[in-house]
């Protein structure tokens, strides 16, 4: 197994180790919340996905940015850059517009899963959601764990 990815953040620009590893599928999990980062963690990891944590909106772009995971799960009630903000500010950069966002969301109503849309995420999941429910949305964007990429999709190839 290799050592995880997030090695830390100064003033919203993370650091990678080993740089990216193409052998499985990895999700960008940005979330603020510790418990919801261990479960969501924990159960991806266990379906076989590579899982980059990052704790805030700036954090979660700026992975994005340098890692250009398969799939983000984006909480939207983020401090500081929000997950609508940054989502809106990934879909806008040609780098990462591709990459499938996944809203993890407290907010149930009809209003905020169109909110969602309008922000650009690609899915919508209101907590608290049951972990095999968020395997099951990362399943349906990107396959399974040790599935060849998409013929379209991220732009990852």
């Amino acid at each position: 197994m290799s050592e995880p990815l997030l090695v830390g953040a100064w003033d919203g620009v993370v650091s990678l180790r080993n740089g990216v590893n193409n052998d499985g599928r990895t999700v960008l999990l940005v979330e603020d919340n510790e418990d919801n980062r261990i479960v969501y963690t924990t159960i991806l990891k266990h379906y076989g996905y590579r899982v980059l944590e990052a704790h805030n909106g700036i954090e979660g772009v700026s992975l994005a940015r340098e890692a250009h995971p398969d799939l983000i799960l984006m909480d939207v009630g983020l401090p500081g850059l929000d997950g609508w903000e940054a989502t809106r500010r990934l879909k806008a950069d040609e780098q990462t517009r591709q990459i499938p966002v996944v809203a993890l969301t407290a907010h149930a109503l009809a209003e905020h899963r169109a909110q969602a849309i309008a922000a650009g995420c690609d899915g919508y999941l209101a907590k608290p959601v049951e972990p095999r429910e968020v395997v099951a949305e990362v399943r349906r964007h990107i396959g399974l764990a040790d599935s060849p990429p998409p013929a379209e999709g991220n732009g990852r190839g």
